[in-house]
């Protein structure tokens, strides 16, 4: 039974395609919020199809307080005629997101019946148990397709609802279920006309906008009904019904009967051959044979699942309504629009052609008709191409519909007509998961779609339409993370340009730098993982973030930069324990670690460090043990080859204190020597030009010498 579609919709522009000259030009509002007038408008194009607007006010002069008002605002408008005008930018993020599972488990299996097929040399997946997942799949895209919630029914029903009132339907998804009943859906190919019958009753209203249909009839009709009180009197009655019986919608036309005045007490004894012969034809159309396994919830008719069996009752219902039309009942029948009206629906169940043609509007109303009443037993795609064919000569239309276009395509096995309809009307979304239902039931369909073709760059047209919906995800801030999944199907390209995907991402923010890496870490990227952490390391550096600059250098493990980071921390540390400048670098460092091979020369920085700290806990009541600790390391960072040579003289003056132990000499006579080595190695280095003298006072070298000569004399004396 057909549907009233509700008036609530949750669409916030829906645009007409300028095809014809006759429909009026699409107007997008611009909502900037300035105050006329608007002195000048920029133009230019943003991510996917959105254009960006810049409104720009007369130039003023500002206020003395500086509170003048903006100059102008930046206003982004989508411009949405692409076949998508049904679907806002959230339902379709929504749908993106939904769609990802389906697509991404379907892809799973595929190649695992792919490798099990290569292996055990079996027969193509498509041809054995690919279907049923692509009919699973099927089942799941129309699903997430159909989540507008339709309104709540009425506890009491009206006697007089001749359309129930549903949820808006989508063409996107009356699209969807063509395919998945031609290409599919095998287990329906024996009863396709009835699939076709229910496709029609649900999607008819779709139509309706642009042709007459008998859902509009209907849905007029409803709205009269109420101020009808005779209403086997109204031709507009017997005409609803007619058109409703030559869809088959049997469950409308059967509750418009019982609405006849025959069917009233005070009647029933003045009128009782009438109401017999309105009643008798409302039998015969609730017991119409179907060809189908099963009704749907409301539906009438007797369902018959071999052919066999449905030609039987066939035979024998069409003889039951030969018996009536001859029957002599009708000349006891007074009532002229009654006896006019139950002949002519007794006319459609017996498929007068030209009666079936009055009283539908369309061609695919009147080729619905004939599957029902005049070529019941029609099997295979061309015949029904050709009776299609015959249907539009007896039915032009003016006015195209998008949906007919696709349907003619499938009808007429014609795989480059139903891409080029599923592409022109229904958008990159469409193109990239229709491909597998298409696939699926048509081996025609799979060799060109998994061509390769040498003006493509090498991809199949597949593989094109994946790249294209990928591309129009990664447009989009709120839908990029789900495009690696459509770019790592592409075997060709797909890779690539996931690579550029990824590069193209701002690493400044934390949230998309960790999605960034899960996705390489994800699809195993390591060189792209590695060279994202290093492009984060440098910008995070570059902007003053330094911790966060060194984590991400040490995720990448970029020897050469923390290297470089390290000499550029050796100009602020070599100075004096009490520098705030060591203060200032001390978390850094630590944060840098003391592996050699990840840090490089960082390695000395931390061994500085640690110095640093134990030495500024030396004091003059220090037990020796604690102070002799420090002087060890002291002695381990001189002989360390990794000290740069411009810290020597700063760690011998900060350990002065050390080295003037009153108690006794910390450092003994090697260890002395080696220091005094090292102090005369400075004093010749010195004398290069590149020397960079360090932050100390200009006693310093003699102090240290002085200390140095002390402590030798004391450690020769005690040994």
């Amino acid at each position: 039974m057909p549907g009233l579609t509700s008036e609530f919709d949750d669409l916030t522009m829906v645009p007409v395609s300028p095809e014809s000259e006759k429909q009026p030009v699409v107007i997008y509002p611009l909502r900037h919020g300035l105050k006329s007038p608007i002195h000048r408008l920029s133009f230019s194009w943003a991510c996917g199809n959105t254009l960006r607007v810049s409104v720009f006010q007369k130039p003023q002069l500002e206020k003395a307080d500086g509170d003048g008002e903006a100059g102008g605002r930046v206003v982004e408008v989508k411009l949405s005629n692409s076949g998508d005008e049904e679907v806002d930018a959230a339902r379709w993020r929504r749908m993106a997101y939904s769609s990802v599972t389906p697509f991404a488990l379907l892809q799973s299996r595929k190649h695992s019946l792919s490798a099990a097929s290569r292996m055990s040399l079996d027969i193509p997946p498509y041809k054995a148990e690919w279907w049923e997942h692509v009919i699973e799949y099927s089942k799941e895209i129309s699903t997430l397709l159909s989540d507008r919630k339709p309104p709540p029914k009425s506890i009491i029903e009206d006697p007089k609802s001749v359309v129930n009132e549903i949820a808006a339907p989508m063409c996107l998804k009356a699209a969807w279920e063509l395919l998945e009943i031609f290409y599919v859906d095998k287990q329906s190919q024996s009863w396709i006309p009835e699939r076709l019958l229910d496709w029609l009753a649900d999607y008819n209203s779709l139509f309706s906008g642009t042709l007459p249909t008998i859902h509009s009839k209907l849905v007029d009709f409803q709205q009269e009904l109420v101020g009808v009180h005779v209403v086997e009197e109204d031709p507009n009655y017997w005409d609803a019904m007619s058109s409703a019986l030559a869809v088959g919608w049997l469950e409308t036309v059967v509750k418009l009967l019982r609405l006849h005045g025959s069917y009233q007490f005070d009647q029933l004894s003045s009128r009782e051959t009438e109401n017999g012969l309105v009643e008798a034809v409302a039998v015969l159309i609730s017991k119409m044979p179907r060809m189908r396994p099963s009704l749907r919830e409301d539906n009438l008719g007797e369902c018959y699942k071999t052919k066999p069996d449905f030609m039987k009752a066939w035979e024998k219902w069409r003889t039951q309504i030969s018996k009536l039309d001859c029957s002599s009942y009708w000349l006891q029948c007074d009532h002229q629009q009654t006896r006019e009206g139950l002949k002519n629906l007794i006319h459609i169940m017996l498929g007068n052609p030209t009666v079936l043609s009055n009283a539908t509007f369309n061609w695919m109303e009147l080729f619905i008709s004939h599957f029902l009443y005049i070529r019941p037993f029609t099997a295979g795609l061309e015949s029904m191409h050709n009776s299609a064919q015959k249907c539009m000569q007896v039915k032009p239309f003016s006015i195209s519909h998008n949906l007919f276009g696709l349907i003619l395509g499938i009808l007429g096995e014609n795989t480059e007509v139903v891409l080029a309809e599923c592409s022109r009307s229904f958008g990159p979304w469409m193109m990239a998961h229709a491909v597998e239902l298409l696939t699926a039931g048509s081996t025609h369909a799979e060799i060109l779609l998994h061509e390769e073709h040498s003006k493509l760059g090498g991809v199949s047209i597949e593989e094109l339409h994946r790249l294209v919906y990928a591309q129009v995800l990664s447009s989009h801030a709120l839908t990029w993370q789900i495009a690696p999944i459509y770019l790592t199907s592409c075997i060709k390209q797909g890779i690539g340009l996931l690579e550029n995907l990824l590069y193209k991402q701002p690493v400044q923010h934390s949230q998309i730098l960790l999605k960034s890496i899960e996705i390489c870490r994800l699809y195993e990227l390591d060189t792209i993982n590695s060279n994202i952490m290093r492009i984060a390391g440098v910008h995070h550096w570059k902007h003053g973030r330094k911790g966060s600059g060194v984590f991400w250098l040490q995720q990448a493990r970029d020897e050469f930069r923390l290297n470089r980071i390290a000499k550029q921390l050796f100009d602020f540390v070599g100075k004096s324990v009490s520098d705030e400048g060591f203060k200032q670098w001390e978390g850094l460092i630590e944060l840098l670690g003391s592996e050699s091979r990840t840090a490089g020369g960082l390695e000395f920085l931390n061994k500085y460090r640690d110095f640093r700290r134990s030495l500024l806990h030396v004091h003059g009541d220090t037990p020796t043990d604690a102070a002799r600790n420090a002087a060890e390391a002291l002695v381990s960072l001189m002989k360390n080859p990794s000290t740069p040579q411009r810290f020597w003289l700063p760690l011998l003056y900060d350990s002065l204190k050390l080295l003037m132990w009153q108690e006794r000499p910390l450092v003994n006579v090697s260890q002395t020597q080696l220091l005094l080595n090292k102090l005369q190695e400075l004093s010749m280095a010195r004398l290069r030009p590149d020397f960079v003298e360090a932050d100390l006072p200009s006693d310093a070298l003699s102090s240290v010498r002085l200390a140095l000569a002390t402590n030798l004399g004391r450690a020769i004396l005690e040994e």
